[in-house]
């Protein structure tokens, strides 16, 4: 017999031996009684009242960091890279990027944060601000971010957070409508004000963040605008040298009034207690195992998303440390990232970190085609140890367990685990439904269990979460211990209570954690909370989903996401989009259906690479990459793409786009056709490419 097969099967074999039976499914949600509409609504297994706080006495987010503070002194906290260098790279066709040379990781410890905020809380009251006004943190995610919020608890004033990716309408909208009188800024953000300086009406001051190069910046404010104009440095030095007595606030009182990116409209603020946000973090508490001090968080998400303020909140209260980086310097090979200088995961080699399913999905494509670039062996074992470990995570027990999931894991998926430092233990993916594939595919070459949340800004990412034994794919949990989840019929789309084998219809939410709701919009407010005869609030979705046996719920549709077609089939384009996606050419796709035609079409925001190699090898020639999307040999390989994933997603006839549109530009935040967590504007690419939706269906 072959040694090399000897050798493979006797870790099969062991494995096998070692195999416990897998336990009978249990209850993860509970059915309860509720008050408000009637539906079916689900609790979590383990608490019967929603939770407030874990932490003994406090009650509000300034007590729970103090609290840490306190407790970890000399732990570290807030880690920031040194910036060694920036240079320009030439690129083919005159283009140039920018390039950072990044060092290791400079830590404050616990007790050097806590006197920075306090330092900066006192620096903002001598700088003139006033307890009654609000702050907006108008920046990129950093450590100076996290000191001005902490510091504007310490004194109880509101803080008004607002993406760094904001255009400039929404821009204005959110500071005007908050009345905001200082902004705590960095340099690219400093230009945008300074561009809308005649359109705001309240802002006197603005504290900047020290960076290379803000100086050309802070000269120009200063000459053309009549605001104060104050680093951030000078601002702590102010508290130092002339301390304010802490503010502290209440739990009901407004911790911060969060700006949605908006996928429709100008942005609505949704005003959350502290209350709100701690009921959420309590409730994680539970969840996740093993919190503490032994933990590294890498944190690059915007801080103006409440998936990370939350997150960032959690770890700053059990002890971690916070590493921050960037989604453009991630990894060693990130668009920003010099090369051999380490990304930021290498530099830091996390344990934790959160992701939206939009970078999740990057992270699996990146990985599978560099797998099919190198070819080859290593392709060959990549595939069969990907599809072992497959096997085993779908329960089959001849699949790849214990010694030769090990095996596994250092013959192949070691490398992979490299590209994130090597050491994440469990990743958090909120904002949107995580597809199956996707799922699969990062637990099984990181070796990390994927929790998957389910919630909303309106209800401070509280709903649900999946356990960390939970391996199912497709579904986002049982109810968070803070949260009742309840289902009510949507008779209109079909969907319904009674529903079998499992009850469906619209997601609403009840608990502390949901917000007061939104400022200054009181219709809107009406429209979507509702207060039941218990006292307790509820928040309507406007999501689709269904509760499994055990208690977790699956998202399957939105409202507002589901067109009627001219016969009468109903479209869901999330659904669509979702499956579609996986085809290689596509790196963003909208899909359209108009109700006076009886099939629907798609805008394709192209992949640069996969188009340009099919391109090379099929000898056709082109100008430049918008002239390739033009040729309507590349609108047909991607149309038949297209077919080929919908076919593998078992979509209906008339759920695949019939016509499509090559889009060469990038879809990003900055162009204002995403929000920042990646979802699509609808309404802002519909608007932005009608003529070519009308032509598709000319």
């Amino acid at each position: 017999m072959n040694p090399y097969f000897v050798g493979f099967l006797v870790p099969v074999a062991v494995s096998l031996l070692l195999r416990k039976r897998t336990k009978a499914e249990r209850k993860r949600g509970v059915q309860v009684e509720v008050g408000g509409e009637p539906g079916y609504a689900v609790r979590n297994y383990r608490f019967e009242q929603p939770v407030e706080t874990h932490w003994e006495g406090v009650s509000t987010l300034a007590e729970l960091f103090e609290q840490s503070c306190k407790e970890y002194v000399y732990m570290p906290l807030f880690g920031t890279r040194k910036l060694i260098s920036r240079e320009i790279e030439s690129a083919p066709g005159g283009r140039s990027f920018e390039k950072l040379h990044l060092g290791e990781y400079e830590w404050k410890c616990y007790a050097e944060a806590f006197k920075s905020v306090c330092d900066f809380s006192s620096g903002l009251i001598r700088l003139g601000h006033q307890k009654n006004e609000r702050v907006a943190i108008f920046a990129e995610t950093k450590a100076e971010w996290q000191v001005a919020l902490q510091a504007c608890f310490r004194q109880n004033i509101t803080v008004v957070t607002i993406y760094a990716s904001l255009g400039e309408e929404a821009l204005c909208h959110s500071l005007n409508e908050t009345e905001v009188t200082t902004v705590i800024c960095g340099q690219k953000e400093l230009k945008k004000l300074i561009d809308i300086s005649g359109q705001l009406d309240t802002v006197t001051r603005v504290v900047y963040i020290n960076e290379e190069g803000i100086s050309d910046e802070v000269s120009l404010a200063r000459n053309s605008t009549s605001w104060i104009i104050e680093s951030f440095d000078e601002v702590g030095r102010l508290g130092t040298e002339a301390p304010v007595e802490a503010n502290m606030p209440l739990p009901s009182d407004v911790a911060v009034i969060m700006y949605t990116s908006g996928s429709t409209g100008l942005p609505k603020g949704v005003m959350m207690t502290h209350r709100n946000v701690l009921a959420t973090l309590s409730a994680v508490m539970t969840i996740v195992p093993a919190l503490g001090s032994k933990d590294i968080y890498l944190a690059y998400l915007p801080l103006a998303h409440i998936l990370e303020l939350a997150a960032e909140a959690l770890m700053a209260a059990v002890g971690a440390s916070i590493g921050y980086g960037s989604p453009l310097t991630l990894t060693d090979t990130s668009n920003k990232i010099k090369k051999g200088t380490l990304g930021d995961a290498s530099a830091l080699k996390p344990t934790l970190m959160t992701a939206v399913p939009a970078i999740l999905d990057r992270v699996r494509d990146g990985v599978r085609k560099k797998v099919d670039a190198t070819g080859g062996v290593a392709k060959k074992l990549f595939d069969i140890g990907y599809n072992r470990r497959l096997a085993a995570i779908n329960g089959n027990w001849l699949g790849a367990w214990g010694l030769e999931k090990l095996l596994w894991d250092t013959l192949v998926f070691g490398k992979v685990r490299a590209i994130l430092g090597g050491k994440i233990r469990f990743v958090l993916s909120g904002g949107a439904p995580l597809s199956g594939d996707t799922q699969r595919f990062i637990n099984i070459c990181l070796g990390a269990p994927i929790g998957q949340g389910y919630g909303l800004t309106e209800t401070c990412a509280g709903g649900t979460f999946s356990e960390y034994d939970d391996t199912s794919v497709g579904r986002v949990g049982a109810p968070l211990p803070c949260s009742y989840i309840k289902l009510i019929d949507w008779p209109e789309g079909g969907y319904l209570t009674t529903d079998s084998p499992m009850p469906r219809g619209e997601i609403v939410i009840g608990g502390p954690n949901v917000t007061k709701g939104y400022f200054r919009n009181e219709a809107k407010t009406n429209e979507v909370y509702k207060d039941d005869e218990k006292g307790m609030r509820w928040f309507y979705s406007g999501d689709i989903g269904r509760f499994h046996p055990d208690g977790c719920l699956e998202i399957i549709d939105r409202k507002k996401d589901i067109v009627k077609l001219q016969h009468g089939e109903y479209v869901s384009l999330g659904k669509v989009e979702a499956a579609l996606i996986v085809s290689p050419y596509v790196e963003n796709i909208m899909v359209h259906a108009d109700p006076f035609h009886n099939y629907c079409v798609a805008l394709v925001a192209a992949a640069h690479n996969e188009l340009e190699s099919w391109a090379l090898q099929q000898g056709i020639k082109y100008s430049d990459f918008p002239d390739l999307c033009q040729k309507e040999e590349a609108v047909k390989e991607v149309l038949g793409s297209l077919a080929k994933a919908a076919k593998q997603a078992r979509l209906e006839r008339f759920e695949i786009p019939a016509k499509i549109k090559l889009i060469p530009e990038p879809w990003t935040p900055e162009s204002g056709l995403v929000t920042a967590a990646l979802k699509l504007k609808r309404e802002v690419i519909r608007k932005t490419y009608e003529n070519d939706l009308a032509q598709l269906y000319a």
